[in-house]
């Protein structure tokens, strides 16, 4: 199952999509005012966001998942481990973050005014976009940087900015030792947004995770670098049983 990042839908796992379709059941879906779900009309928490995958996999019958999250999605999963543990057989934690801390509300708000001015997401696609992936893949890689921008283009602004609220408040780090899936934690070297630093954290927490970290990629890693990030994937998926360490990968 994989949740994708604020300002993306579930088109963001193409890539991963192809190249584990042959060996595994592939379940994806939209955040709350992302993608074709409803624009949410009233304020929510990440827990309710993790409620909202429980939902769904009751719905489809399903009781078990490898839950794989980027950034929001990460956080996501982490509160899906959390209040829900029954629903997750391996985890999968990139590019995310276990907290934020009051230093980081003028950069929320920030966000949220520009998306709620007259250009609505407009403003943003640019300054997203640039943290997003490196310089050399956003100068070499034109035709899949366009179609970010297309995506962050079509997210609503109520849907954003309702989950730039609900991410201002994440606050889980001190849980995070009650996470007892094998956790697979994946940093972007580049990252400045969710950075290698925050994802030592998470592994650090989880008593059963690994650090892995990928040169060359910033924050939307399973985009810049989608044949690493798809062989970790692999790879921890057809483990028994995972050792914490932690390694760097290169293209």
């Amino acid at each position: 199952m994989f949740s994708h990042s604020l300002a993306q839908d579930l088109c963001m796992w193409d890539p991963q999509v192809r190249l584990l379709a042959p060996r595994y059941r592939i379940l994806r879906y939209d955040a709350r005012g992302h993608g074709g779900t409803h624009r949410p009309t009233s304020s929510f928490s990440v827990e309710d966001l993790a409620d909202d995958v429980a939902a769904i996999l009751a719905s489809l019958d399903i009781p078990r998942v490898h839950f794989v999250g980027l950034s929001m999605g990460g956080m996501i999963g982490q509160a899906l481990a959390l209040k829900y543990p029954q629903l997750v057989d391996k985890l999968v934690l990139s590019n995310t973050l276990s907290a934020y801390g009051p230093e980081s509300a003028p950069m929320w708000q920030e966000r949220i005014d520009a998306a709620s001015g007259p250009g609505g997401m407009e403003p943003l696609v640019e300054p997203t976009v640039t943290r997003w992936f490196t310089e050399p893949f956003r100068r070499t890689e034109s035709e899949v940087i366009e179609w970010v921008r297309s995506l962050i283009r079509r997210t609503s602004v109520e849907g954003f900015t309702q989950c730039c609220r609900a991410l201002m408040k994440l606050g889980l780090t001190d849980q995070l030792p009650a996470i007892q899936a094998p956790t697979l934690v994946i940093a972007g070297r580049q990252d400045p947004t969710t950075t290698v630093v925050g994802a030592q954290i998470i592994a650090a927490g989880i008593p059963a995770a690994r650090l892995e970290v990928i040169e060359n990629a910033a924050h939307i890693s399973n985009i810049e670098q989608p044949q690493i990030f798809g062989g970790l994937l692999l790879d921890f998926l057809a483990q028994e049983s995972i050792a914490q360490g932690n390694r760097s990968y290169e293209r």
